[in-house]
């Protein structure tokens, strides 16, 4: 069996009382509550010594509600992983229809916010200088929304690196950048930092722009949707995702013709039906 140490991370006493009782209990009580998910993870990573062969995960109190799954049914999933000891992540990624219906995650979260964009810009030239957001194709292999990935020590350091950037900058607080990191965006769940919805990015962006990275990923079609009236669009998803993806495989143009065509009239229906 692999070896996978997979915490839930709870922020109060009912998310403790929450948790599923096949994940490690992680604590972020009153720990730095402006940096999210990210406080805990950057804590653990920097104390605990890890096993290289196993895999490590960070998931929200919300995992189960987010993606439908049980704790059971992760490792059970891990479990069923041929080649499990060459894989470097696996994803447990929700919300299909929100990769889909995007050229990239960064546009998706800049649809709602949109003064994120041009944080999401300017972070992915440090973190990715080649990277232009405005062209990117992303599909279903590289977007991972919420952090819902466990991965192997090698790529944890990785990612660690990449976002302890983004950390610096925000905690010395010195310069545009470091406030448009603090700046808060109304979420679902209270006013949020942009920096917290920049840090569940980097996953996407390292997949996208690192293709050396072996992953693995749990069927995200099975997975709740997140847009009202995408239920009703399931086809349509799939071939805006397959497109995208011809797109990042050929390079022609055609494809993201045919994207751009198809996704107007996705839209439109999905509204419809709502």
């Amino acid at each position: 069996m692999q070896k996978a140490y997979i915490h839930q991370i709870f922020y109060s006493e009912e998310t403790r009382r929450a948790l599923d009782s096949g994940f490690i209990p992680l604590d972020n009580i009153n720990q730095r509550p402006d940096w999210c998910e990210y406080w805990p993870i950057r804590n653990f990573l920097a104390r605990e010594t890890l096993d290289d062969d196993a895999f490590y995960g960070f998931l929200s109190p919300k995992f189960t509600a987010k993606t439908g799954l049980s704790a059971a049914e992760v490792h059970r999933f891990l479990g069923s992983i041929e080649d499990a000891a060459s894989t470097d992540i696996v994803t447990f990624s929700p919300f299909f229809d929100a990769g889909a219906l995007f050229p990239n995650i960064f546009a998706q979260g800049a649809n709602g916010h949109p003064k994120a964009w041009p944080v999401f810009v300017e972070c992915s030239r440090l973190l990715a200088p080649h990277v232009d957001l405005e062209s990117l194709v992303m599909d279903s292999r590289q977007i991972v929304f919420c952090n819902y990935f466990v991965a192997k020590p090698r790529f944890w350091r990785h990612w660690l690196s990449k976002a302890e950037r983004l950390f610096e900058i925000a905690e010395k607080n010195t310069g545009p950048l470091a406030a448009a990191l603090s700046d808060t965006i109304d979420h679902s769940s209270g006013a949020t930092p942009t920096k917290v919805f920049m840090i569940e990015r980097i996953i996407s962006l390292l997949l996208v722009t690192e293709p050396h990275w072996r992953v693995q990923a749990c069927n995200p079609l099975a997975m709740p949707r997140l847009y009202p009236g995408a239920g009703h669009i399931g086809e349509e998803l799939m071939m805006l995702d397959a497109l995208k993806l011809a797109a990042v495989e050929t390079g022609r143009s055609e494809y993201l013709s045919a994207f751009a065509s198809l996704l107007s009239r996705a839209a439109q229906r999905m509204v419809s039906l709502r």
